[in-house]
C-alpha cells in the first residue's frame, strides 16, 4: 500500500470510530430526553434507544469495513 492510500485507510478507520461514538451518544441522549419528558423511572427509553443506536452503529461499521476491503 502506498503512503497516500495508507493514510486514507487509517483516516477512514478513525472516521468510522467517531461516527460510531456519535450515533451511540445521540441514541442515549434521545432516550434520556424521552425518559425525562415522559417521567419514566426505569429508563426504558434510554435502554431501548441506546441498544438501537449500538445496532445501527455496528451495521454501519460492518458495511463500511466491507467497502474498505474491496
Amino acid at each position: 500500500m502506498s503512503k497516500p492510500k495508507k493514510s486514507r485507510f487509517w483516516l477512514s478507520l478513525t472516521g468510522i470510530a467517531v461516527q460510531m461514538g456519535v450515533i451511540i451518544y445521540l441514541g442515549a441522549w434521545l432516550g434520556q430526553w424521552l425518559d425525562e419528558k415522559e417521567g419514566s423511572e426505569n429508563n426504558t427509553y434510554t435502554i431501548f434507544f441506546t441498544l438501537l443506536a449500538v445496532a445501527v452503529a455496528m451495521y454501519l461499521v460492518v458495511k463500511q469495513t466491507k467497502n474498505l476491503n474491496s
